[in-house]
């Protein structure tokens, strides 16, 4: 049987502890019933390399929306059946795929046991739950409707994955078939073109323009110093951008002018207006204030220029203004959202219109990403076969210079 290493403390203070068992919750289990509280609780590795691994994987691992989505939906059920909250999160923590997701379970399971509340327990663990999640959990707690907040969270969760695979299945197709653009183009200039220029010197013909042009591309891929040189520059520029990116100016001007850019700017503005609608939406309704809600929001908004709408509506609400006129003046949100917010505002059922305005603008997003897919194809295909067409056609120029002499 394995041998697990634990911290654990008693009357006489903190010590380590080893102690031989199935599993985890065996362990955790025996260390209880002696009664010592379980800080900390692992596998003995010794020193096997594998130990190195696992922690390298676990590191790497990401959670996704997909793995919190699962867990509160399965943590509500279990809360709704009356298993007691420790029991809960160590079942959930044994059969979590997720590495980094099932180290943080196992981490907060300890702490909930020794007498921490479930949202401080989690805000030690922003990696796995945002600010987002663990506000709703402390809100369900202080509420004593656990149960219900976690469900919302799931479906929140749910239809922000959702949302963001639409989104994701739009892009795949441009993406896949630039790849195979570039590659198509790379290969036939740097193995294809070669072959003819060789043939076109033997012959003695002068090269027209666009030919020799396409044969100097030729020239300049089969260096091997040229490609590292143009990778450098690219990765260059992509560092470049990604610093002028972390400061507040640059992350202005980029997201200002990805709100303005044709097709895509639509898009990101009506995906914009329903995760902020519906996160809003969800916050409120489980009883978190209202400040609060604008802050979160404004923090998972991931564009800067609405992040800034959303504080500017945080701040006429502290003194006492209305969210729908503070979003209206930064002309940011769809007038159509506004005027349903404010309707909200007005009939004191906010969290009600947040989530059909939600609801409208995902459907939204859902025919802009239909329409954006339908476009973009066509186009993809008018490039792919541009670039194939130029190869060919420089190529083919000099065998018409050839055809008029040997006529």
């Amino acid at each position: 049987m394995p041998t697990f290493v634990a911290r654990v403390q008693d009357s006489n203070g903190s010590r380590k502890e080893k102690i031989v068992a199935d599993n985890l919750r065996e362990a955790r289990a025996n260390l209880s019933s002696r009664g010592l509280y379980v800080q900390e609780l692992k596998q003995d590795a010794g020193f096997s390399p594998n130990f190195d691994l696992k922690n390298i994987s676990t590191s790497l691992a990401k959670v996704t929306v997909k793995d919190k989505a699962v867990f509160s939906r399965q943590f509500a059920a279990l809360v709704n059946a009356g298993v007691a909250m420790v029991r809960g999160l160590g079942v959930l923590s044994e059969q979590c795929q997720n590495p980094k997701l099932k180290k943080a379970l196992l981490a907060i399971s300890a702490d909930v046991q020794q007498g921490v509340n479930l949202s401080d327990a989690m805000r030690k663990h922003p990696e796995c739950f945002d600010g987002l999640y663990v506000s709703m959990i402390q809100a369900g707690e202080v509420g004593g409707v656990l149960d219900e907040v976690l469900n919302r969270l799931a479906k929140l969760l749910e239809d922000v994955a959702r949302l963001q695979n639409q989104i994701k299945a739009a892009m795949s197709y441009p993406v896949t078939v630039g790849t195979l653009a570039v590659l198509i183009f790379f290969g036939m200039v740097r193995f294809l073109l070669p072959i003819f220029a060789s043939i076109f010197k033997e012959i003695g013909i002068e090269l027209p323009a666009f030919t020799q042009a396409m044969m100097n591309i030729s020239y300049f891929v089969q260096d091997f110093k040229n490609v590292a040189l143009l990778l450098l520059i690219v990765a260059g520029v992509v560092f470049a951008y990604k610093q002028y990116y972390k400061t507040r100016v640059g992350r202005e001007t980029v997201d200002r002018l990805m709100l303005k850019m044709p097709l895509f700017g639509d898009l990101i503005e009506k995906t914009a207006t329903a995760r902020f609608c519906r996160t809003f939406g969800a916050l409120t309704r489980s009883g978190v204030p209202i400040l609060t809600c604008l802050e979160i929001v404004r923090d998972t908004a991931g564009n800067q220029i609405i992040a800034n709408a959303v504080d500017e509506a945080r701040k006429e609400i502290q003194t006492g203004g209305m969210i729908s006129i503070a979003l209206q003046k930064e002309q940011v949100f769809p007038l159509m959202a506004i005027q349903m917010i404010s309707i909200g505002e007005e009939t004191g059922e906010l969290d009600k219109m947040l989530s059909k305005v939600a609801d409208f603008y995902e459907d939204e997003v859902e025919q802009a990403v239909k329409a954006l897919t339908s476009v973009l194809e066509p186009v993809m295909i008018v490039v792919l076969g541009g670039m194939v067409g130029a190869i060919l056609l420089s190529m083919y120029l000099p065998m018409f210079s050839v055809f008029e002499k040997l006529g």
